[in-house]
């Protein structure tokens, strides 16, 4: 008997749905179209006279799961987007022979990595094997619900968004040790370290960046990071974060520890193919190699996402007068600039040496990272005008041609000279 009073229930509903006049505000609109999935989920639930903790574990699932339907079809689309992309940079075709012009590329992937023989080599834990791409998908879908996508759009509204997201990033080195350790092959094993030498050096950098704007803020909320940057400067300039001096140096040492923290080129040393074959992911093949490029392509999403958040405005218009577009496609055109970005910066750089990776890390980012910090302070008390333009500026740009000198003049390699045999 529920069956058809659902049925009815949701018929009368669909006035609420934008269907027809009502005085609540229709879900069909387009700042609220994200929200749909869960706030059916909600009423069907309600309808059902569901218990108001069910109703809640519901509405959060379908909140869950229309962020993990967006990002995987959006890891898709980016997994042709970036073939395409270098493609056109090195003056090639790229993908075109799966569909129309290539676009069935990612299909024939997924169906490839699916139908692969998972082979497990005889000495390695076949339990953490398993476990460990896993792991790595994990943080990246967690770390993607917190994230502020629009006005309305917020999945997992945290008062301490950023710690939170900070917190299960931490999991994923976890994730590539257990990966190459339990692999029972050395090559695997140095690779893990190599990765999470790697990962440890450009978070520190990552997240210093990330505490100026908190300092500033006076939030861990990201929703609340996004809402101080609201305003307008001269009635156009928008009052992102990146358009301070301490912003814009914050904001390019967070981009520059993104692309490390994402393994983007060029600082992919995790997947030197020259040097340590494929690192931590050596032994793997199948289904769980592709987890393993799932879970990069989603935290690339994340932290992109953060950045985003943190120095872009999020969901904010970039000019006034353009409330009446919805807030989340912004956020998504946004994103977009920025991935291209790093597909741009993945064909136009050489990867760089592990030396000159960890020494530009720890001799470069963290102390201009660590500066930004007390810089930020003299711009919230100098008046945020003028003199703090100056001020902030004089102050970043003196040790920025310091290390500048240093590591051109001092720590650079010498130049190699090659003696031929005659």
């Amino acid at each position: 008997m529920r069956v058809p009073a659902l049925i009815a229930l949701l018929m009368i509903a669909f006035p609420t749905l934008g269907l027809a006049g009502t005085t609540e505000q229709p879900l069909l609109r387009g700042e609220s179209l994200p929200r749909l999935p869960q706030r059916l989920v909600e009423m069907a639930l309600e309808a059902l006279k569901a218990p108001d903790w069910l109703v809640s574990l519901g509405s959060l699932v379908a909140a869950a799961a229309t962020v993990v339907a967006v990002f995987l079809t959006a890891f898709a689309l980016l997994s042709l987007i970036e073939r395409k992309t270098l493609a056109r940079i090195q003056n090639r075709l790229g993908p075109n022979r799966a569909g129309p012009f290539g676009i069935l590329q990612p299909v024939a992937d997924g169906i490839k990595m699916l139908t692969k023989e998972d082979i497990v080599p005889t000495k390695s834990e076949w339990f953490l094997h398993l476990v460990a791409p896993v792991m790595i998908v994990v943080p990246s879908i967690l770390a993607l619900g917190v994230i502020p996508y629009g006005r309305e759009w917020i999945p997992v509204p945290l008062e301490l968004g950023m710690l939170f997201f900070f917190a299960v990033g931490a999991m994923t080195e976890l994730a590539v040790f257990i990966a190459g350790w339990a692999s029972g092959s050395k090559f695997p094993m140095l690779g893990a370290m190599r990765a999470i030498s790697q990962m440890v050096s450009y978070e520190l950098p990552l997240m210093i960046s990330a505490l100026s704007v908190v300092m500033l803020s006076g939030t861990l909320s990201l929703s609340a990071i996004v809402n101080a940057q609201a305003e307008f400067s001269l009635g156009f300039i928008p009052k992102w974060n990146i358009l301070t001096p301490w912003g814009f140096v914050a904001g390019m040492v967070f981009m520059i520890a993104a692309i490390a923290e994402a393994n983007r080129c060029p600082f992919d040393l995790p997947e030197g193919e020259s040097e340590i074959v494929a690192g931590h992911m050596t032994e793997y093949s199948g289904f769980k190699y592709a987890l393993f490029f799932m879970g990069e392509y989603l935290g690339l999403f994340a932290i992109s996402g953060l950045g985003i958040t943190l120095f872009l405005g999020g969901w904010q218009a970039p000019l006034p007068g353009l409330d009446s577009v919805p807030s989340w496609l912004w956020f998504f055109g946004k994103l977009a600039v920025v991935i291209f970005v790093f597909l741009w910066i993945r064909g136009t750089f050489p990867r760089v040496r592990i030396d000159q990776l960890m020494r530009f890390a720890w001799l470069g980012l963290i102390p201009i990272s660590l500066l930004t910090l007390p810089v930020a302070a003299i711009w919230q008390y100098s008046g945020k005008g003028v003199l703090g333009w100056l001020l902030c500026s004089a102050i970043l740009l003196i040790p920025f041609i310091i290390l500048t000198v240093l590591f051109n003049r001092r720590m650079a390699p010498a130049i190699r000279r090659y003696t031929f045999a005659e």
